[in-house]
């Protein structure tokens, strides 16, 4: 089976049109959670994913836009875009949003959108906090979204720590060998300094993973936040990819 591992797409329908695109053939997509939140097009990002088959998890901007989380936790910019994504989102949206899980374990992996901790809100930013939530999931593989930042952090077991290793690597990752936490980035919204969209595939007979990065039309994006009123520093950060 060929994967196709996505995150934190945010409403951004031109990015997941052109990950799609690029990742060609795949069995199933597994999307580890923010399909809406900050974007222009949560309702049609919807839409597509469900053409295919998919796990999908839910995220903290899914619950927002939900009304299942408390907006002043989010920052002025976040708040507003919440705010907006609640009055866009349509019926059949919003129920499908509802049904998400918070955390799936297939074919042996875990996914969480945040953590396995603490599946809504947690970030892990860095091998201490990858090592602290080793206990929290059995599997040799568990992948996150979150931080809009693709990432590993590989189990040293002698060391008894975690090693980070940072894309692009020159071959495809081999899992199985050492437990590890990944994450593939962001479709909608990288913050790694590059704004091109981030994802991943996982062949599962091979048991190999591959980062991918495609350039997308940003201001495509840009013009519809600009024309829906969705503040001017989300509108920005796209092309920075911060």
């Amino acid at each position: 089976m060929r994967y196709l591992i996505i995150s934190d797409v945010h409403a951004n329908l031109t990015a997941l049109e052109t990950v799609l695109a690029d990742a060609a053939e795949f069995d199933e997509i597994w999307c580890l959670g923010d399909l809406v939140g900050y974007g222009p097009n949560p309702n049609e990002c919807v839409e597509r994913i469900r053409e295919f088959d998919h796990i999908s998890l839910a995220g903290n901007h899914d619950w927002a836009a939900l009304g299942r989380l408390d907006l002043s936790s989010f920052n002025a910019d976040a708040r507003t875009a919440s705010m907006w994504t609640q009055t866009a989102l349509s019926p059949e949206a919003r129920e499908y949003l509802r049904s998400l899980p918070t955390h799936v374990e297939k074919d042996g992996f875990c996914m969480a959108h945040a953590s396995p901790r603490e599946p809504i809100w947690e970030y892990i930013l860095d091998s201490n906090q990858a090592y602290a939530n080793l206990e929290y999931f059995s599997a040799s593989t568990c992948l996150v979204g979150h931080t809009h930042i693709p990432i590993v952090f590989e189990v040293d077991e002698q060391r008894r720590r975690c090693e980070t290793r940072i894309p692009p690597f020159p071959d495809p990752l081999t899992l199985g060998s050492h437990r590890m936490i990944i994450n593939p980035g962001s479709v909608g919204q990288p913050r790694d300094g590059d704004p091109r969209a981030s994802y991943a595939t996982l062949d599962s007979d091979t048991m190999t993973w591959e980062f991918h990065r495609v350039t997308y039309p940003v201001e495509i994006t840009q013009e519809r936040m600009r024309a829906r009123g969705l503040p001017r520093r989300l509108v920005e950060r796209l092309e920075l990819g911060r």
